[in-house]
């Protein structure tokens, strides 16, 4: 088909005016930030067990038959446990139950409860890959973390800073945090668990978007050495626009991937998918509407002027043939 594959349909060269929105794009950015932060305190995140204290085992019927999620949840539930999740894998014959240990109470024993009253609302099933985290080796978990987010993004800094410019670090870290504190938003809003996978989610999320910054820094860097008399903002505009279509390709496969795994990976995986997802998006719009304009506010050393420098950039849109 002439149209086919669907990408020819873009458009080999744009010349999109980016710079001119910075300001708009900087107001709602601010906005989502602080009402992030906010959401983070109130109402807070949904710790998942990891971060929380609690059990999870994985539980089988015999022979294959089917196991009656609805009958475990609620024998579970009937013990006052706190949130109990139960999520089925390899056709319902199989499922993973995770719930909350009180404080106070002998772990082993909550297990043994838990395990005698699934026995009697399904029968008998065998157990497996039993784990317990207790109150303080979650809260360890989650201050490791925190911290491994905070070392991502300070050695992401200082690569940024190493390879560029001061003014190109500020403008990769303050897209960073600004992209990792949109993800711990949107967990929140969208009341995800927030566990081990939801930090692996947010550090590949930290890893995509620097990718994406360190494309648009570089075409920025040579465009700053061959156009050396044009205005800056014209320069990071033609930078955005020579990078544009590498983007929209790379996110639009990643989503379309992760969209698939929050369909058809479950429920364990659906959390993770929908936080990359998202991560995905605002790492793009932040290369673009966060890194940039900091570069612009801050300005960068310009050589001198070369006979073959300051060529005239036409602009309108081509279309692909």
């Amino acid at each position: 088909m002439r149209g086919w594959p669907l990408i020819k349909l873009l458009p080999v060269k744009t010349n999109l005016r980016f710079v001119s929105f910075a300001k708009y794009a900087a107001v709602l950015s601010a906005v989502l930030v602080i009402a992030s932060v906010v959401s983070v305190f109130y109402p807070g995140l949904n710790m998942g067990i990891d971060f929380r204290g609690g059990a999870s085992m994985e539980l089988t019927k015999p022979n294959g038959q089917v196991l009656d999620l609805g009958a475990v949840r609620g024998a579970v539930g009937e013990l006052g446990l706190g949130d109990v999740g139960v999520q089925g894998i390899d056709n319902v014959s199989s499922a993973i139950v995770r719930f909350q240990v009180p404080e106070g109470q002998d772990q082993t024993v909550v297990v043994q409860r838990v395990e005698q009253a699934i026995n009697g609302a399904v029968g008998e099933v065998k157990y497996s890959g039993v784990s317990v985290v207790g109150s303080k080796v979650s809260g360890e978990l989650f201050a490791s973390g925190l911290m491994a987010l905070g070392l991502a993004i300070a050695l992401m800094f200082a690569y940024i800073w190493f390879r560029f410019e001061p003014q190109f670090g500020l403008g990769a870290v303050a897209g960073l945090l600004h992209d990792v504190i949109l993800v711990f938003g949107l967990i929140v809003l969208f009341k995800l668990e927030f566990s081990l996978n939801m930090v692996a989610a947010i550090l590949t999320v930290i890893g995509y978007s620097m990718n994406d910054t360190v494309v648009v820094f570089d075409r920025l860097r040579e465009n700053l050495r061959k156009y050396k008399q044009m205005p800056l903002k014209e320069v990071i505009d033609l930078s955005i626009n020579e990078t544009l279509s590498r983007t929209i390709i790379t996110g639009l496969t990643a989503v379309m991937v992760l969209a698939a795994l929050a369909i058809f990976g479950g429920e364990a995986l659906f959390g993770f998918s929908i936080a990359l997802m998202a991560g995905i998006i605002i790492g793009t719009y932040s290369s673009i509407y966060v890194g940039a304009p900091i570069i612009l506010l801050w300005g960068v050393k310009r050589g001198e002027r070369k006979d073959d420098d300051a060529k005239p950039i036409k602009l309108g849109m081509a279309s692909r043939p």
